[in-house]
């Protein structure tokens, strides 16, 4: 008897995933656990694995296809065994083009269309995206060395869009992934490997950046549909901005004492320690004196947090996430470097597990590397409050009743005023400018 293979929910958010690569072939033996496909949520490339065992015996929609959750993918059975038109779509006339381009924006909720009828985009648009059942895993890289017999290299997803979007020849590439599969991390080091261009150009910024769309020349403009990922950021921060009531508390901090702190924990040697490690630490223990500001809005109830969850924002090529370093409040400097570190890293390669970007209290956001001085963040609902910090820089102040020039820096609270009172906001951005100011409680 055949056994029908649907779109899993991947995570407790998820509407619909990009099957971005079958890993097993119609005829192929399956085992119950082995990984039929990758699959492409909003926030990693997730597997897709059998629930049965048998042959695979149709693929229901092709890579690329971006289904809604529950939708029919492919179907196991025994071998042989007759499937008959499982899958196919309704005989009917196509769709106008008007009609398909209304069903395209469309939420993925109201839309019904037979599951084979596929909504791929194009082959520059990604998504991504995150997932919490208990088969769900971070996508394992494909076995072997080099190109299979197929001479298709072996690459992940993300890294075969970088390279077709840097014109590199994945074959030339040095995979460093297991058993030498290509990540994103090897085009990086291709990218610097490869010929200087005739006029030096100003060195690109360390953060992503997201690549233009390319549009065809002799073409006024070109559509692009939505990722994964900015769909799933246009939602939240549409539910944020809307019906959260937000005001803004902004400080400035003196940053001289935690700089000579940095760089006293940096002439000692082990784990090097940032002043966004510094913002972290200082804030989950801001958080644990202000429990007030470290809770969650449940429509009916408010969540008072004992435990510190920090969410740090982090910028990937195709949006922003947010890993959560848990338990902030208790882990010393270095320990929160090391971690931080590993989960930006992971964050970027788009390698992390679902309870690593979920269920933070508080919120991190850094653009002082971007050079820019202030600005004001987006809550991440449920939670009630974010940190916006700014650029740090060199300014003539007076101190202790003369003029010297000190490194300043600008922090600006968004505060769900439904949770968060302006002298409770104030009071938290007190202290928290107090332990900057004064940071030897957070060197150990």
């Amino acid at each position: 008897m055949s056994t029908k293979v649907v779109m899993e929910a991947l995570s407790p958010t998820m509407e619909e995933g990009r099957l971005v690569e079958w890993k097993k072939q119609e005829g192929d033996a399956v085992a119950v656990g082995d990984v039929l496909a990758e699959v492409e949520t909003d926030k990693a490339v997730m597997e897709l694995v059998a629930r049965a065992g048998g042959t695979l015996l149709k693929q229901v929609i092709p890579a690329g296809t971006t289904v809604p959750v529950s939708d029919l993918v492919a179907v196991i059975g025994e071998p042989g065994e007759d499937v008959g038109d499982v899958g196919a779509p309704p005989k009917k006339p196509a769709p106008k083009a008007t009609k398909t381009e209304e069903q395209a924006t469309q939420p993925a909720a109201d839309r019904k269309r037979p599951s084979s009828m596929p909504a791929a985009p194009p082959a520059e648009a990604v998504t991504e995206g995150n997932g919490q059942q208990p088969a769900a895993r971070p996508a394992a890289q494909a076995p072997g060395r080099g190109a299979p017999s197929g001479g298709r290299v072996k690459a992940s997803p993300l890294a075969r869009r970088m390279a077709a979007e840097r014109g590199i020849d994945l074959a030339s590439v040095s995979g460093s992934g297991p058993e030498g599969r290509v990540v994103a991390r090897d085009l990086e080091g291709a990218v610097t490997r490869a010929p200087a261009a005739p006029a030096a150009a100003a060195p690109a910024p360390r953060s992503p950046v997201p690549a233009p769309p390319r549009v065809p020349a002799g073409v006024p403009f070109a559509d692009v549909p939505l990722t994964q990922i900015r769909k799933t950021i246009a939602r939240r921060l549409t539910q944020s901005i809307g019906p959260i009531p937000t005001f803004y508390l902004t400080t400035e901090v003196d940053m001289e004492r935690s700089a000579e702190a940095r760089e006293a924990l940096l002439a000692g040697g082990g784990e090097k320690v940032s002043f966004n490690d510094i913002i972290i630490k200082a804030t989950a223990m801001a958080l644990k004196r202000h429990p007030e500001c470290n809770a969650w809005w449940q429509d009916d109830h408010i969540r008072y947090w004992n435990e510190v969850h920090v969410s740090m924002a982090v910028a990937i090529e195709e949006g922003l996430i947010t890993p959560v370093i848990r338990h902030a409040d208790l882990k010393s400097l270095r320990e929160i470097a090391a971690e931080a570190r590993d989960l930006a890293g992971r964050a970027r390669e788009r390698k992390l597990k679902p309870e690593e970007y979920t269920g933070g209290t508080f919120s991190v956001s850094n653009l002082g590397m971007l050079d820019i001085d202030e600005f004001t963040a987006v809550i991440n609902p449920p939670e009630t409050g974010i940190l916006a910090v700014g650029r740090m820089v060199q300014q003539p102040v007076v101190h202790e009743g003369m003029i010297a020039v000190r490194r300043r820096m600008r922090l600006t609270m968004s505060c769900d005023h439904r949770v968060i009172d302006g002298a409770t906001g104030a009071r938290f951005l007190q202290t928290l400018k107090g332990m900057l100011e004064n940071p030897l409680a957070l060197v150990y």
